[in-house]
């Protein structure tokens, strides 16, 4: 099975949620495999189901499989490192305190780890405190640069920037899209994201400079009666992201 990602022009990979094994083989073959599914490992009661379920999307999408917190739930960061060592998947979601660990039990470099900060309402500054115990005392403030160099020391790919809020923080968004390409690294904002922003938000990274750009798009192409995200709305995500890029 494939290891290291398919991004759209070395550039773009989508990332959304898939609600069973079939949505996740639609939303790939939508995508032309320029695609990562999240399954949220919030969603299992113990290890051994969500391993033996996620093996089936891997199975299903070429190992496009994408292990969740489940709206970075910092309580989820321990079970996400159990799942990737065992998993091995393309991707990892984790809170910017659990990135040492899941980097650590993973047997390639190819799989992307991004780690989760928060925005604070001031450019140029990030929360860091998003962990079990550091999410629930006071905001661990520090410069857009400190953050990328504490994640990559963690072996990190990315940072995870939740909730974006759609482009409510978009300013701060922006410095820290120029903070990622003059450090050599990842991007993945989150939160709020939807068919009528996202191009917006992407482009300002791509223009940038960042390499690569991994937006989550959830709930806005969600079916709100059968839970499953929309293929025909990941078609037209991926023909958004082709304009960007092509």
């Amino acid at each position: 099975m494939r290891l290291s990602p398919n991004y759209l022009k070395d550039k773009i990979w989508l990332n959304v949620l898939a609600n069973s094994v079939e949505n996740a083989k639609e939303c790939y073959e939508a995508a032309e495999g320029h695609i990562v599914l999240g399954v949220l490992s919030k969603n299992f009661s113990d290890d051994e189901t969500a391993i033996a379920e996620m093996k089936k999307y891997q199975q299903a999408t070429n190992n496009a499989l994408s292990i969740g917190l489940g709206a970075g739930d910092p309580n989820q960061s321990q079970m996400v490192t159990r799942l990737a060592e065992v998993l091995q998947p393309q991707h990892v979601n984790q809170v910017f305190t659990g990135v040492g660990a899941s980097r650590a039990v993973l047997k390639q470099t190819e799989t992307v780890i991004n780690g989760l900060v928060s925005p604070t309402g001031k450019e140029g500054y990030v929360n860091i405190a998003t962990g079990p115990l550091s999410s629930q005392g006071p905001a661990g403030v520090v410069t857009l640069e400190t953050a990328i160099r504490l994640l990559k020391d963690m072996g990190g790919s990315s940072i995870k920037y939740f909730p974006m809020k759609g482009l409510v923080h978009i300013k701060e968004y922006k410095a820290l899209a120029e903070a990622c390409a003059a450090n050599d690294f990842y991007l993945e904002p989150t939160g709020g994201i939807d068919l009528d922003n996202v191009e917006e938000i992407v482009r300002i990274a791509i223009d940038a400079g960042v390499k690569k750009v991994i937006p989550h798009v959830y709930s806005a192409i969600i079916d709100k009666d059968t839970g499953n995200t929309r293929p025909e709305e990941v078609r037209q995500l991926l023909q958004l992201m082709k304009k960007i890029v092509e």
